[in-house]
């Protein structure tokens, strides 16, 4: 039995396909410069074959995972038609006279070497774009791109692998592939991600695992506990089968509670609401039992894209969530564009740390015409739903300040034009920055409302970047100084009147939600698959418990031992959400 990361819920038990165990092999060798041509035309066409798979791809990614996903392969498509790479592919075929393969590999080595030592998380991941997008073009020019293609598995399997690319993962056969292992990887990758919403088991950070398991033996993988068991005993077999038995019937029992509100033992409501990307999440949304969205992320409507969407655009897609999520609210936050996410139609700017850098309401409020036609847009829309605004990454007053201008510039405009919107829309603002929370009743003056991004204002106050694996393990939201923070944001906003909710992914954690509750969060916003088991949970929680728990927690000497302490309250209340051991 192997131990590693789980990272996608399930248990599965089949046939070991072992992915690497044949490395490409790429021998350098000497052209005649006659040759030339033909490789530049090999070249060329390898190429165009990878733009068609990545095109093709991005298609079947957006059908079944939506266009957030499917965004990612902009990125892979900007890195196979790079003209300074290829041009130095050009130079090392018809000036060196070296052949076509050795020469790709050449420059996307050098090139994802360089970037990959750099400090900037940005060009780390494009580094790994580099290296999935140079190995797709050198199976074609190697004539071996069908070998690892996942869609034409002949039987069901497991897949072990060093790591899996995005692009291979988007395109797994559901109906086959059972499952997967890998010797990297981390709990945030895009590839864990992907996993979660195809329901595919995943265990991932498995150090050696693709050297110590061969193809064709069995394993079985538990994607609830982080484990993979090779050649399983039938007493190990049965032991698992009875929990699939149990998990099956849990999961009948949470789904009983759609229709049912978020409420404790003792009577206290919470919102229980859900985030999504773009309209084409609303059946999930919908499935799910959400009283509402509590996160619309509308920058995914800007980054999937060459060119920024008009407000027509922005404003048919905010009047269909908003409908369909009647007579419940709609949280939209405006473009939290930056950092990782930047629309090809703006290059980059070069920032050593756009983290820290020109992102989110400091890239609205500098682009009055882009942030303008957006919140006309949500403006308009408001009159066929209940909308709220959110404003992105604030962290000073000057900013909130700012914004609420704009908008009421936007406001009066529609008035002067005669287009409805509603008068009462409720406005509020992201609590990410450190900064943000220690001024939060100066703040609070000013909005109907705060929501607490637990991802980023972890990330600011621990100085932790959860994408990188080195310092992953440092990443805890239920750190008591993260925590003091969202108590001080919570006490702020009661005393001024204004509701508090809670959109990160610690919302969808059971181990966390006890916590939360108890610091006094009106909402939750979680990921539509996370809906049904919090809401299990919270209806079995008491508010006493759930404020000891907190009080503990904030005055615990680490993040472990406050984490501990909530789960320990989850686990008594809902233990069948918590895998034995």
């Amino acid at each position: 039995m192997y131990r590693g990361i789980p990272v996608s819920a399930g248990v599965s038990h089949g046939k070991v396909i072992v992915l690497g165990d044949a490395a490409r092999t790429i021998l350098r060798r000497e052209i005649r410069a006659d040759e030339t041509s033909g490789e530049l035309a090999r070249l060329q066409e390898a190429v165009a074959r990878t733009r068609r798979d990545l095109l093709e791809v991005q298609r079947q990614v957006t059908e079944a995972l939506g266009t957030h996903e499917a965004s990612l392969f902009d990125a892979h498509l900007l890195v196979l038609e790079d003209e300074m790479m290829l041009a130095e592919v050009h130079h090392l075929i018809g000036e060196q006279y070296i052949n076509c393969e050795a020469a790709y590999h050449q420059v996307v080595e050098k090139f994802a070497k360089a970037l990959g030592e750099l400090g900037d998380d940005y060009l780390r991941e494009r580094a790994a774009d580099i290296r999935d997008v140079g190995g797709r073009v050198l199976d074609h020019l190697l004539g071996r791109a069908t070998e690892q293609d996942l869609r034409h598995l002949r039987e069901p399997c497991i897949i072990v692998a060093p790591d899996l690319a995005p692009s291979t993962t988007a395109v797994l056969d559901r109906t086959r592939v059972l499952g997967f292992a890998t010797d990297g990887g981390g709990t945030t990758s895009h590839t864990a991600i992907m996993a979660r919403k195809l329901g595919i088991p995943a265990v991932v950070g498995l150090g050696d695992i693709t050297s110590r398991v061969r193809t064709g033996e069995y394993a079985l993988i538990d994607g609830h506990g982080g484990t993979l068991t090779v050649n399983p005993t039938d007493q190990t077999l049965f032991e698992y089968g009875q929990l699939k038995q149990r998990r099956a019937a849990l999961d009948e029992r949470i789904a009983a509670l759609r229709d049912q509100p978020a409420i404790t033992l003792d009577g206290h409501s919470v919102t229980l609401a859900a985030n999504i990307d773009q309209p084409e999440d609303i059946p999930s949304l919908v499935d799910s039992g959400a009283h509402g969205v509590g996160l619309f992320r509308s920058e995914f409507l800007f980054i999937n894209r060459r060119e920024l969407p008009t407000e027509e655009e922005q404003y048919v897609a905010y009047r269909q969530v908003a409908e369909a999520a009647a007579p419940h609210p709609v949280v939209i936050r405006t473009m939290d564009l930056g950092g990782d996410k930047l629309p090809p139609a703006w290059a980059r700017t070069g920032e050593q740390n756009p983290f820290l850098g020109w992102r989110a309401i400091r890239i609205s409020l500098a682009l009055p015409e882009v942030f303008e036609a957006q919140l006309r847009a949500i403006l308009r829309a408001s009159a066929h739903g209940r909308i709220r605004i959110m404003y992105p990454m604030i962290s000073s007053l000057n900013e909130l300040r700012d914004a609420n201008a704009t908008l009421e510039r936007c406001r009066d405009d529609l008035r002067s034009e005669g287009i409805p919107f509603d008068e009462s829309m409720q406005v509020g603002m992201m609590i990410e920055v450190p900064g943000a929370a220690l001024i939060a009743e100066t703040l609070a003056r000013e909005v109907d409302f705060f929501s607490i991004g637990t991802n980023d204002l972890t990330g600011y106050t621990l100085a932790v970047d959860r994408l990188n694996e080195k310092v992953a393990p440092l990443f805890a939201p239920t750190h008591p100084g993260v925590l003091r923070l969202i108590q001080m944001t919570v006490e702020a906003a009661r005393k001024h009147g204004r509701w508090v909710g809670v959109c990160g992914e610690a919302a969808g954690d059971p181990g966390v939600a006890p916590v939360l509750l108890g610091l006094g969060v009106d909402e939750l916003s979680v990921t539509p698959s996370s809906v049904p088991a919090i809401k299990f949970l919270l209806r079995r929680l008491r508010m006493p418990e759930a404020v000891t728990v907190a009080q503990a927690a904030l005055n615990a000497e680490s993040a472990e031992e406050a984490l501990k302490i909530s789960t320990a309250l989850a686990r008594k209340a809902a233990p069948e959400l918590f895998p034995a051991g």
